[in-house]
């Protein structure tokens, strides 16, 4: 059933799928990409071979777009986005989607659902769900030769409410292996993380924090977000690694630091320094930035700043990247493109 934009309460909208009016739809058919349009149904007919439900040739993205106090839309860094898009296609053994028609096919996708942009001030944004998947029939384990891209939007409010730190697990498990498709954004690496997450907010946790796979002795990420740390010389460091998804939020809070004089950096982060760190967060575009509270490994707790306060720079980088999303304030050139 179609979205009601009266049935709405901006203030509380949560993080679950809605059917709003339209989507982008475009097909990869005889070695090249069709002609792509918007379209109303958001059901998606697929054979029993298809590919995607053998061999998992998928791949997505994320975004938002968010509403101005003068009633603008901003789109923050969509052609990084459409650039990490190409490279999870080209990991999958995927055609990529020409990057220009993203950035275009994107705010399209805005445009055709513009109010159901939540209103500024409101907490909410609108998240814009791109994804190809593999449509024609496989038997043997080969790639597609047909190829279904979309774009959805779905009103949203904070996937995490507010800068209130969570308590994360060090998880036994493997999200990706280190020359796997960790830097993909593809529905594999998710899936894997499932049982693990089930198991940590059986407990208590918000989400695991993942160890490097081959040596389990740095950090990698979190099941949904990069980690960052902020230590006690007062540096931004993040991990650096081949099994991490590469992010969008990541490489502007280490420009945003960079200009704090925070002196960033990526490198390898044991697991032992990231027990000392002044303060620490997880980040990504759903969670923007969510403080880390506390980090558990073998039945041991280590508290990282605070468990009920968040720590000033972390509070910083949070005002500081949100305001640039929103337009409050001017970003580095070229972060933001605002709808007209």
């Amino acid at each position: 059933m179609k979205q009601k934009l009266a049935e709405l309460d901006w203030q509380n909208l949560g993080f679950q799928y809605r059917d709003l009016p339209y989507r982008y739809e475009a097909k990869f058919k005889d070695g090249k990409w069709q002609q792509g349009n918007l379209v109303e149904d958001a059901t998606i007919k697929l054979s029993e071979a298809a590919e995607i439900l053998h061999y998992g040739q998928e791949i997505f993205e994320g975004l938002k777009a968010y509403r101005r106090e003068d009633g603008k839309i901003n789109l923050f860094r969509p052609e990084q986005n459409a650039h990490r898009f190409t490279l999870s296609a080209e990991r999958l053994a995927m055609p990529p989607f020409p990057e220009d028609r993203f950035v275009e096919a994107v705010k399209e996708v805005v445009r055709a659902n513009e109010e159901f942009v939540p209103p500024y001030d409101s907490g909410a944004t609108l998240y814009l769900r791109p994804f190809m998947v593999g449509t024609s029939n496989v038997l043997g384990v080969t790639a597609a030769d047909e190829y279904l891209f979309r774009i959805f939007a779905v009103p949203v409010g904070a996937y995490i409410k507010g800068l209130n730190p969570a308590a994360y697990l060090v998880s036994d498990y493997d999200r990706a292996a280190y020359n796997g498709t960790g830097q993909a954004k593809t529905s594999g690496n998710y899936a894997s993380s499932l049982l693990p997450s089930v198991e940590a907010h059986q407990h208590g946790f918000a989400d695991c924090l993942y160890l490097d796979p081959r040596e389990h002795k740095y950090v990698d990420e979190f099941g949904g977000a990069n980690f960052f740390g902020i230590t006690q010389e007062g540096q931004f460091v993040t991990p650096q690694s081949k099994s991490i998804l590469v992010s969008i939020t990541k490489r502007s809070l280490l420009e945003l630091a960079e200009r704090m004089g925070l002196n960033p950096v990526e490198r390898q982060i044991t697991l032992e320094e990231a027990f000392t760190m002044k303060e620490a967060g997880a980040m990504g575009t759903a969670a923007v930035i969510s403080p880390v509270g506390s980090i558990t490994y073998q039945g041991v707790k280590h508290v990282i700043y605070s468990e009920d306060q968040t720590g000033p720079i972390t509070t910083k980088l949070y005002h500081e990247l949100v305001d640039i999303q929103y337009g409050n304030k001017p970003g580095p050139a070229g972060w933001v493109q605002t709808l007209e």
